[in-house]
Formats: C-alpha cells, structure tokens, sequence
C-alpha cells in the first residue's frame, strides 16, 4: 500500500521522502515522538514542496 502511495506522490511531482509509515504501539509514546521529530526535521530539510505551487 505504502508503496503504490509513492507511485502516486511520484506521478504528482511529489518527492517520495515526504511518506513515512511506522507502527507504534500504545505504550511507545517516547517512540513515537521520537519518529515525529525525525520525521518533521528531515521534511524540513527536503524544503517547501513544488505540489499546490502555481506554475
């Protein structure tokens, strides 16, 4: 499922980077704001997507 998503973000222009799926459990809250943080830095880095810009 994560995959073909990509495909279709791909199609659009959109950089495959800006999908992440992880499975975290419950009882994982530091986990879980950890890949939240993770996440947030390295799409900050990829910069503003080119997807909703007028051309």
């Amino acid at each position: 499922m994560v995959e073909m998503t990509r495909e279709l973000l791909a199609l659009m222009g959109v950089d495959h980077e800006r999908l992440a799926l992880e499975w975290v459990s419950s009882a994982e809250a530091a986990r879980f704001a950890e890949m939240v943080t993770s996440f947030t830095e390295k799409v900050r880095k990829l910069g503003k997507s080119l997807l909703g810009v007028a051309a």
